[in-house]
């Protein structure tokens, strides 16, 4: 036999709860995400609980680094293009050269040791480094702002992920 709650909420005792966390959580100007609008198909990828963490550090790099939220756009797709944003260890054959970490970066180049290019902060830092270099990135398309940091052989392939890097951004820039 069944227990029955048989005291009812009215409607005015319901709070929308939710709604109300939402509401005190400013948003994010979505033009500044990608003020050129996204170029070409997208792509697109599910994050496991790791990628997720790994877009999370870099949106906090680029906080701590004081930079706008378009900084953590451009370095969350050159992440997603050069690891899918997983802290890559060296792959063997599989690998580029010496590329390490969330945007495979390169002892041999410059970019710091193995162990400082697998730590998700320096790693963000360093790129971002990098991108402040580059006149006038905030006024970039995205693939131009990458390539000139990342100078890859696929120039390119940055802009696939520009709108799923402004939605990661959109969605934990407050968190």
């Amino acid at each position: 036999m069944h227990a029955t709650n048989t005291t009812t909420a009215s409607p005015a005792q319901v709070k929308p709860v939710a709604v109300a966390v939402q509401a005190d959580k400013p948003g994010v100007d979505k033009a500044k995400l990608t003020p050129h609008g996204v170029q070409g198909p997208q792509s697109h990828i599910d994050l496991n609980d790791e990628q997720t963490a790994n877009a999370k550090a870099i949106i906090a790099a680029t906080k701590k680094a004081g930079l706008p939220e378009r900084a953590a756009v451009i370095s969350i797709a050159t992440s997603l293009q050069e690891s899918k944003l997983e802290n890559l260890g060296h792959l063997g054959d599989r690998n580029d050269h010496d590329s390490l970490g969330l945007f495979q970066q390169r002892p041999s180049s410059g970019w710091g040791t193995p162990e400082q290019i697998t730590d998700p902060q320096y790693s963000t830092t360093a790129f971002l480094k990098g991108l402040k270099q580059v006149d006038g990135w905030q006024d970039m398309p995205l693939t131009d702002a990458a390539q000139t940091v990342q100078v890859s052989a696929y120039p390119d392939a940055y802009a696939q992920w520009e709108q799923q890097a402004a939605d990661l951004v959109a969605q934990h820039w407050n968190n």
